[in-house]
């Protein structure tokens, strides 16, 4: 018998058929006896989305799930939650078990908004008392007062997002299972659920979310676990999954790094002081040669990413280069980065009015940074981007 807010993952493998359709036994006996009479094999119509995934939650953690899409996320947050069984292995939780996945799970669109929070409650294992307790605090948090007691069908997507959350987070579940909430809603409801995320996490509710949103998944989560083509690669701190997911990415961005466009840049060389590696706060020189084909007046632009393709900074330099090679030099008094790894991009654009693009924003290279580390900060502050900011405190008396 699991505690409380428990969940033990065991060995848990699942698979889909590759083609979907629809199985003829018959048809399919007789395919192999033709095939093993004639020798020749066939590939096997079977697809393995989850393989050998094996954890355990303690009651409490709040757990962030990552990987590309297709790595099997969605399908393992279904099987926690019971809407799916794995082909061998099991899952066990202990308590009731609130989700969110793919938006709307457990909503029904031919029932009003009322009674699918009298639904969900009984599936939960709720009291009628229990759910009219908690029923104003759903619908204010959702913002439905006014379309409560309208079918669902009929309510526009941030309407059924807000209203799938509220029901899931505020009907108090011992475990819940959260699935790019983060990605619908607007900027306002997303705080609102980082807000209440916070909450659930302080009552000991067990957490695990799944998001593209690293920031926001390194905020709220303190342990990682990253899939990687159905398997489990990485099960650690948040910070440490973090770290090596962007590495992954940021390999691939360079395996993938073949300039192109009618300004190329080459030879990439960045370096600290004194020719060491960058330092936080410290001068940071970016060095490169720009071919034209001919003279050209652009407008350069280098950004700094941190395992995707959306920039922490971006620095722009208006130029004139005649054909053939340029060297530049690029130079950043005091670089605004902790110790990290990133990765470098680009993007050239005729003349300063940008309307005609000469090479498309592609990544560069990357770049490690050694010094001073970026400070923690409290579960469900979301901070963007790292940067360092130097900084120093006062106070009378």
């Amino acid at each position: 018998m699991l505690p409380s807010g428990a969940v033990a993952v065991e060995h848990v493998w699942k698979r889909f058929r590759s083609d979907r359709r629809k199985q003829r036994r018959a048809k399919d006996l007789f395919e192999r006896l033709g095939q093993r009479a004639s020798g020749a094999a066939k590939a096997s119509p079977w697809r393995w989305v989850l393989k050998d995934i094996d954890f355990t939650a303690e009651p409490g953690e709040s757990i962030g799930l990552v990987g590309v899409n297709g790595s099997g996320k969605s399908t393992l947050l279904k099987i926690i939650s019971g809407v799916m069984f794995p082909h061998s292995g099991r899952v066990r939780t202990g308590g009731r078990v609130g989700a969110l996945i793919e938006v709307v799970s457990g909503i029904h669109p031919d029932l009003s908004g009322r009674e699918n929070i009298a639904v969900y409650g009984s599936l939960l294992g709720l009291s009628r008392r229990d759910i009219t307790r908690r029923f104003d605090e759903i619908v204010a948090f959702a913002e439905l007062e006014d379309a409560i007691d309208r079918k669902v069908k009929f309510y526009s997507s941030g309407m059924r997002m807000r209203i799938g959350f509220a029901i899931a987070a505020f009907l108090e579940p011992e475990v819940l299972i959260v699935d790019e909430v983060l990605a619908v809603g607007d900027a306002s409801f997303q705080q609102k659920c980082l807000e209440r995320m916070r909450e659930v996490l302080q009552s000991g509710t067990t957490l695990i979310l799944v998001s593209h949103d690293l920031a926001a998944v390194g905020a709220i989560a303190t342990r990682g676990l990253w899939l990687n083509d159905g398997r489990l690669a990485a099960d650690g701190t948040i910070d440490e999954v973090l770290g090596e997911y962007r590495q992954e990415i940021e390999k691939h961005a360079e395996e993938r790094a073949h300039v192109r466009g009618e300004v190329l840049l080459t030879d990439l060389h960045v370096e600290g002081p004194d020719g060491a590696l960058p330092t936080t706060n410290e001068l940071c020189t970016i060095s490169c040669t720009a071919h034209v084909a001919e003279e050209r007046t652009v407008s350069l632009f280098i950004g700094v990413s941190q395992g995707a393709a959306t920039p922490i900074f971006v620095l722009r330099h208006d130029t004139r280069l005649e054909a053939g090679a340029t060297n530049l030099r690029l130079e950043m008094p005091h670089l605004p980065l902790p110790a990290g790894g990133y990765f470098l991009w680009f993007a050239a654009y005729l003349g300063s009015s940008w309307k005609h693009e000469l090479s498309p924003w592609q990544p560069l290279g990357s770049m490690q940074v050694v010094g001073s580390h970026i400070e923690r900060v409290p579960r469900a502050i979301v901070r963007l981007s790292p940067m360092f900011v130097e900084a120093r405190w006062s106070h009378d008396g």
